[in-house]
């Protein structure tokens, strides 16, 4: 009886969080459902370096994109639940799809554990400078109002986070525009630049580069203050549009059923990551904010993304097979 008591005691204090465990020097397998260069990936690229060293272990990223994010966290879902295999969340993961995906090959709320939100990451409305003769934000409304249904948006593509966006901005504003959907992020972004497209909503991670070249003119934010990157841009609340004002996020989640203590020696290891200065000053320098929220905080804002989502689904009629 003895013996069992001891080796029971052992198997439990293995799994503590800050003591080393089964995991350390293993490879921790961090899921991307979307491809390189993107505001998800660059979230977890600058926390990958600081994570591996505080965990002891190599973090091994993998982008597993297509189908809006559903591929990857369909993978991230199957795998086992042993602290190994955690995945990148996202508004579009696990927000905005379950609002207008009629079938996911995944439940974003059973099949997952929260373990922290990295980021919060800024959206932002730009405008090819060169096809619309608008000088700000009151200037877009005016011109739409004046033009009903003759300009159009791009997206990444139908039922994504600029989708949502979109809309947001059209029922808000009470203006009329029409949607166009890209089979990606990059196709849209380069559209937009070309000039074929005038209006995109995007995140200030990936539009930043452009609105400092001159490129894309930015005319509102989704942040409560104004941005250090973006001094000259207004909020959507500070226009008087505050249900257009909410910013996207990055997470992590784990396999349902994975260990509470693993999850919280993830989390802890994240919010550590995040306080460090170099940390801080890559992801802001480029319109990414840290977090480091806990598993259970987590856990209740992704409920909370999808009772939204759903409402703006609704409202845009925007239902996906």
């Amino acid at each position: 009886m003895q013996r069992r008591q001891l080796l029971a005691s052992l198997a439990t204090a293995s799994f503590l969080p800050g003591m080393s465990f089964a995991q350390e020097g293993k490879p921790l397998r961090v899921i991307i459902p979307f491809p390189p260069g993107g505001a998800t990936d660059m979230s977890m690229r600058g926390l990958q370096e600081s994570l591996a060293r505080i965990l002891k272990q190599p973090v091994v990223l993998e982008n597993r994109g297509g189908a809006g994010g559903t591929i990857g966290m369909a993978e991230v879902a199957r795998a086992a639940p042993g602290g190994l295999t955690i995945g990148v969340a996202t508004l579009s993961t696990h927000g905005v799809n379950p609002a207008v995906y009629s079938k996911l090959p995944y439940n974003p709320v059973k099949d997952f554990v929260g373990v922290t939100e990295i980021v919060k990451a800024p959206g932002v409305i730009v405008i090819n400078p060169k096809l619309l003769p608008v000088k700000d934000f009151a200037g877009l409304v005016r011109y739409l109002k004046a033009n009903p249904g003759k300009v159009s948006y791009a997206t990444p593509g139908n039922g994504t986070i600029g989708h949502m966006w979109g809309e947001l901005f059209k029922s808000s504003t009470g203006t009329s525009m029409v949607h166009i959907p890209y089979r990606g992020a990059g196709p849209a972004i380069n559209d937009v630049l070309g000039g074929q497209v005038p209006v995109y909503f995007d995140q200030v991670a990936s539009a930043l580069p452009h609105i400092l070249a001159g490129k894309l003119k930015a005319l509102a934010v989704s942040w409560p203050a104004r941005l250090d990157v973006l001094p000259d841009v207004p909020t959507y609340a500070a226009l008087g549009f505050a249900n257009s004002n909410d910013p996207s996020w990055f997470g992590l989640v784990a396999p349902g059923g994975t260990p509470d203590a693993a999850v919280d020696r993830i989390q802890q290891a994240v919010a550590q990551a995040l306080q460090e200065p170099a940390v801080r000053q890559r992801m802001s320098a480029q319109g990414l904010y840290p977090s480091g929220t806990t598993p259970k905080a987590f856990s209740a804002q992704i409920v909370r993304e999808i009772n939204k989502m759903k409402g703006v689904a609704s409202y845009a009629k925007v239902k996906m097979d």
